[in-house]
């Protein structure tokens, strides 16, 4: 945003330089204004063009930010989901070992 500013600045004091410079220009008012008109249309047109630029570089950052964002989000669901299922195969390994291990020893206490 930095030089945003500083390009908005720039062109602000452009645009005031050449109206101090129209309006001190040895011409008749009629003149003076048409011109001060022009430029001012000018510059006007200029910022809409330099913000529409911007605002559309802003927009492609955030698309990009926010596509990035669902990226992680669908990598984290899948992660979670890839231990989610290995832990239920440990938890069932586990069970399964239990109950081999409870018998075996109800086996032998008979």
């Amino acid at each position: 945003m930095k030089a945003d500013k500083i390009i908005l600045g720039v062109l602000g004091g452009v645009a005031v330089g050449a109206l101090l410079g129209v309006l001190f220009a040895p011409e008749k008012g009629d003149k003076t204004r048409k011109k001060i008109m022009d430029k001012s249309n000018d510059y006007a047109d200029e910022l809409k063009d330099k913000l529409d630029t911007l605002l559309g570089t802003i927009n492609k950052k955030y698309e990009k930010i926010w596509s990035e964002g669902e990226n992680l989000i669908a990598e984290g669901k899948s992660k979670f989901g890839d231990a989610k299922h290995e832990g239920e195969t440990l938890l069932a390994e586990g069970k399964s070992k239990f109950y081999d291990v409870k018998n075996e020893i109800k086996n032998t206490s008979i």
